[in-house]
C-alpha cells in the first residue's frame, strides 16, 4: 500500500517532534512516495530548525546521511509538465503557496497514473491537508 509523505511530515521521521510516532508507523506500513522537491525542502526545514535552536547543528549531517540512505526506498515524483499542469489548476481554484501546490499535485497524479483511488496523502501543514481533502485524497494528518 502507497502514501504520499509531503516535507512536513517526512522530516518527522529525523527529527523529534509532535507526530513522529505515527509518521515512523506509517512508513513500516506503507510505500513511500513523495515529490522532488522533498530533498530541497527538508534541508531548508532542517537549517530553519538549527537557526531556531531546536536542532544542534552537527545532527544536520547525521540526519542528512539517513535521508540519503533512505530515498533509495522512496518512489519519488518528478517535477515535470504535468505536476506543474496539476498544481496550476490547484492553485487557481484552491489558492494556496506553490510548493503545497505542487506537493498535492505529485500524490495527484501518482495516483492516476497508478489507479489508486486510496493513496493516503500524508501532511503535518493544514494547507495541503485542506487542498488533498478537497480534491478527495485518502487524508492523514501528523500535525
Amino acid at each position: 500500500m502507497w502514501a504520499y509523505f509531503d516535507t512536513s511530515a517526512l522530516v518527522k521521521r529525523y527529527v523529534d517532534e509532535p507526530g513522529r510516532r505515527e509518521v515512523q508507523q506509517l512508513l513500516r506500513r506503507h510505500e513511500c512516495v513523495t515529490s522532488a522537491i522533498l530533498p530541497v525542502e527538508l534541508r531548508s526545514a532542517l537549517r530553519r530548525r538549527v537557526a531556531e535552536r531546536t536542532l544542534d547543528s552537527p545532527r544536520v549531517s547525521e540526519i542528512l546521511k539517513r535521508v540519503a540512505a533512505d530515498r533509495a526506498y522512496w518512489t519519488v515524483i518528478e517535477v515535470g509538465a504535468e505536476v506543474l499542469s496539476g498544481a496550476e489548476v490547484l492553485v487557481s481554484v484552491h489558492p494556496r503557496r506553490t510548493l503545497d501546490a505542487i506537493h498535492v499535485a505529485s500524490a495527484q497524479l501518482f495516483a492516476a497514473r497508478l489507479s489508486i483511488a486510496d493513496l493516503i496523502f500524508v501532511s503535518a501543514d493544514q494547507r495541503q491537508v485542506e487542498v488533498a481533502k478537497a480534491i478527495g485524497l485518502a487524508m492523514r494528518d501528523v500535525s
